[in-house]
Formats: C-alpha cells, sequence, structure tokens
C-alpha cells in the first residue's frame, strides 16, 4: 500500500480510560494503523490517562499486546515502526475525580507544545464509563486552553443519556464548556466503510435516486443482529437493554442515511442537518399505540452453535427477574413527501441466528404482468441489500429469462463485494472516526439536536414498557431470530423479515422465502 504523507498539525491525545477495554481493543490498534498508514500528523503524542500504576515503558507494552491481538494487520507489528509510533506514547496515573490532577494534564500540554516549537491541536477522548463524563468535561472546561474552539476537541462515547432529560441535561453541562464544534459525538457505526457508502450508492448514482421514493419502494428493513449473549456486559445492559443500547443510536443513523433528503453538498452541517430532518419527520407514537408498533424479547437458556448457554436472567451482574429486553423490533413511518406511508422495520437482539447488519430495500411489483402465471411462479420482487457487516457487500436482486423453450422467469442476484472489487485494507471504523477528528472534521458525529430528537423518538416505547412490564419473558430461544411477536408485527402488513440465503443458496433459519406474486 502507498503510504499517505500527513499534512495535519502537531496534535496531543489524552485518553480518559487509557487502561482500559476500549482503548485495549480498538483505539490503541487504530491509531497505530493511522500511524503505519501515513495518517498520523509528523509531530504527535498519545496520553493514556487512568488510575491503573503504568509508568510508559508498561503502558507502551500494554498498547502493544492489543495491537497483536485485535489488529489484524501484520506490517512491521514489532519491528522498526513499532519503536517510532511508541515513542509518542505516554501514560498519567491520575484520579479523574481529584481536582489536582487535571494541572498536570495542563503542564503536559504546554511543555510538549514548547518542545514541539508549535501549537498542537488538543483532543480528550473520554473513554470512560458514563457517569464519569460529566466530571471530567467540568474539569476540563475550567482551562483555557478548552476555549480555544479551533485548537481543542472532547470526543464522548455512547451511551449519550439515558433517556431524553439526561441527554438534555448532558447537552446542556456540554454546551456551557464547549462550542459545538468542539464535541464530537462518537457512533462506531458511522465510521463503517459500507455506511459511508450508503450515501456515494444514493447520490452518485442516477441509476437509484429517481426510484428512492414511496412511487417505487414497498418497505425497508433494518437488521442488526448478534450471536453472543450480553456476556460480562450484564450490570450495562441492566441499565440499557437492546432499545437504548442500538436503537435509539445505531439503528436510526443507518435509517437516517437510508431516509435522507440529497445533500447540497457535503458541509458536515449540511448532512446533519438532513438528518435531523428524518428524525423529525418520524411519526410520533403514543403510549397507547406502543403494542402496534415496538415488540420486545428477551433470550431463555438454550443451544447456541452446538454449546449450551445461560438465558439472560442467569448471566453475571442480571437481576433473575430482570424485564430488560436483549431484542427489540420496531415500525417506523416518515411522514413526509418521499416516504408518505412507507413501512421501515427494524430489529436488533443477543443470541440470534447469525451476526449480521442489514439494510434491505424491498421494491414494489411491476404496476402489470404481461406474462402467463406459469411464467412467474418463482417471481420474486425486485431487492437492494446492503450489508454492513460481517461481509460488506451490496446485491440487486432482478428478473430474468430461465434457459429453455419455455418463459419461465427466475431471481437472480448481483453481487458487489469490498473485498473482489478492493485489494487496499479497509479501515476499521475507528480508524476512520479518529482521523475525522484529528482532521476536525464533524460530519460523521452526532450534533446535539439530532441526539435529543432520536431520543424523542423512542421515548414513548420506553416510558410504555416501564409501566407494563412483560408477562411472558423469557420469550425467545438462542439461535432464533427472536420472539414470535417480531415476526406478527411485519406479518400484518404482508411482509417478512429477510436474511442473506446460506451458503448452499438455501434461506438462511427462520427466514421465510418471499410469498410469490
Amino acid at each position: 500500500m502507498e503510504k499517505n504523507v500527513s499534512k495535519l498539525p502537531a496534535s496531543i491525545i489524552f485518553i480518559f480510560g487509557g487502561s482500559g477495554d476500549l482503548t485495549h481493543r480498538k483505539l490503541g490498534p487504530s491509531l497505530y494503523h493511522l500511524f503505519l498508514d501515513g495518517w498520523m500528523p509528523e509531530k504527535f503524542a498519545i496520553i493514556g490517562m487512568g488510575r491503573t500504576a503504568f509508568d510508559d515503558t508498561q503502558y507502551q507494552n500494554f498498547i502493544k499486546e492489543g495491537i497483536k491481538e485485535f489488529s489484524e494487520r501484520a506490517d512491521d507489528k514489532d519491528g522498526s515502526v513499532w519503536e517510532d509510533f511508541a515513542k509518542n506514547i505516554s501514560f498519567m496515573t491520575m484520579d479523574v475525580k481529584d481536582d489536582e490532577a487535571y494541572k498536570s494534564l495542563e503542564k503536559k500540554a504546554a511543555s510538549l507544545q514548547e518542545a514541539w516549537n508549535e501549537k498542537a491541536k488538543i483532543v480528550f477522548y473520554l473513554a470512560v464509563a458514563p457517569q464519569l463524563v460529566p466530571t471530567i468535561a467540568t474539569e476540563l472546561g475550567k482551562f483555557k486552553m478548552c476555549g480555544d474552539t479551533d485548537c481543542t476537541r472532547i470526543v464522548v462515547e455512547k451511551p449519550f443519556g439515558f433517556d431524553l432529560e439526561s441527554a438534555h441535561e448532558l447537552n446542556t453541562l456540554l454546551l456551557s464548556l464547549f462550542k459545538e464544534d468542539q464535541i464530537y459525538r462518537i457512533d462506531h457505526f458511522l465510521g463503517k466503510e459500507t455506511v459511508q457508502n450508503i450515501l456515494a450508492l444514493r447520490f452518485a448514482n442516477a441509476l437509484f435516486e429517481p426510484l428512492w421514493n414511496q412511487n417505487y419502494i414497498d418497505h425497508i428493513q433494518i437488521t442488526a443482529a448478534e450471536e453472543i449473549g450480553v456476556e460480562d456486559r450484564g450490570d450495562y445492559y441492566e441499565k440499557s437493554g437492546a432499545l437504548r443500547d442500538m436503537v435509539q443510536n445505531h439503528i436510526l443513523q443507518l435509517l437516517c442515511m437510508v431516509a435522507m433528503e440529497p445533500p447540497v453538498n457535503f458541509d458536515a452541517n449540511e448532512i446533519r442537518n438532513k438528518k435531523v430532518d428524518v428524525l423529525n419527520a418520524i411519526r410520533k407514537i403514543s403510549r397507547e399505540e406502543v403494542h402496534s408498533f415496538a415488540v420486545r424479547g428477551q433470550y431463555k437458556s438454550g443451544w447456541m452453535k452446538g454449546e449450551k448457554v445461560n438465558g439472560y436472567r442467569e448471566e453475571k451482574n442480571v437481576n433473575p427477574q430482570s424485564n430488560i429486553e436483549t431484542f427489540a423490533a420496531m415500525k417506523f413511518y416518515v411522514d413526509n413527501w418521499r416516504w408518505q406511508n412507507v413501512p421501515f422495520y427494524v430489529r436488533t437482539g443477543k443470541y440470534l441466528h447469525e451476526k449480521i447488519t442489514l439494510i434491505t430495500v424491498q421494491f414494489k411489483q411491476p404496476p402489470h404482468s404481461a406474462f402467463p402465471s406459469e411464467a412467474t411462479e418463482t417471481w420474486r420482487p425486485n431487492r437492494l441489500t446492503i450489508t454492513i457487516q460481517p461481509d460488506e457487500d451490496i446485491r440487486l436482486r432482478f428478473q430474468t429469462k430461465r434457459p429453455g423453450q419455455d418463459m419461465v422467469l427466475n431471481p437472480v442476484e448481483m453481487v458487489f463485494k469490498y473485498s473482489d472489487a478492493y485489494q487496499a485494507i479497509q479501515p476499521d471504523a475507528y480508524e476512520t472516526l479518529l482521523l475525522d477528528i484529528l482532521e476536525g472534521n464533524t460530519t460523521q458525529f452526532m450534533r446535539a439536536d439530532q441526539v435529543e430528537v432520536a431520543w424523542k423518538v423512542v421515548m414513548p416505547v420506553l416510558e410504555a414498557w416501564q409501566s407494563r412490564l412483560p408477562t411472558d419473558f423469557p420469550n425467545y430461544a438462542p439461535d432464533s431470530w427472536g420472539p414470535e411477536d417480531a415476526e406478527a408485527l411485519i406479518a400484518r402488513d404482508g411482509n417478512n423479515w429477510y436474511s442473506l440465503p446460506a451458503q448452499n443458496g438455501l434461506q438462511s433459519k427462520s427466514t421465510p422465502a418471499d410469498n410469490p406474486r
């Protein structure tokens, strides 16, 4: 791969939670990949901060071990490139609740800039538990350098708030300390290559955009399924659940990218304005209507890929009578001219049949068929499928004539696979977003109003579920596609959930074939 030559100014990256799991698995390897590919500034410093008693060498080894374990890159993990990278890494032991500890951070930034003889961009990455964010932000806001809106940035990981009220309170606090352009509310889903390609697919191709409306599209589905359970995150999940953890952020962001209007340009605020317009147009669901628009589920004990697994209520740090959902499915409507009365079905859950994130655009049937009935026995509607993970591809299904003397129609697929078309290594989502932060590009980061409107969309469901406890939990088995009510949610409209066909060409388990025309 040809190495890029970065023209970024000097940068200092302070990572709160520098000895934590996110840094070990994602941030360390991603920053190293950016360095390998020549995207990091010529002068930079990565400073981890936490309560662990690391010295600089121990912390460098901590980052190195994360790269060995979680990086898929083979280039020079232990050679001279690593040595050049490691010399820019250091660690500061500190308690984020100790006011005095922050003074050493300010001194560190000043000494680096003095040594470089250059003013640096300063990034504060808060890879910490949500309850620590207000404390850290308040302490950082006291620094004079944080008033420099051009040079200082703060990065906040999800979850961004626990509900609308807490999200508003956090926004109010952050905006009292920083300008909106300094705040990067990060959702790693938006950094995935296929997610970013949705905009290119729609707005760079005359083939799709003229059809991208209620005149030609029957419905849209978004699936974000996981094969794993909550693992060791029971304590977090008890405060979250599938609706908060996935629908309010990841899935609604995907819906916005699919449904947004064409932007005038690719200015960050222009893109974000279009996304907010979609969220504002989503039809409000009253608490009385929730049962018609939303389904929840919780996995029980059973078998997953040949292994015996616990039910959610048997997991570590989970209440044995917990009513937290590990599955959520919803139906949305976007009330505007483009999408009026087109349903958007979304679902997500733990211990589902396969790990897959999938967007399906189902087109309407032709208004008239001139073919005899025997020719259309295997007829299927046109469909565009965008697979975000694990294998990134785009599939277009259409009808062809089957070879032979008779006129028989058969559905076929054209498949574009990223791995086949491009030899270049696809960057991890965190690589993309970290580079955006260093460059000051806020396009793929949520704005305050976007976060709050997304909470408004799901709050009626959250409130209804909290006031009406489920009577059937646990209600789905591991290695399934969730509770039966999720099938009923979409079947009431004459539709069914889709997944990709299995390797042998048969439909994936629990996913029925399309109804023939």
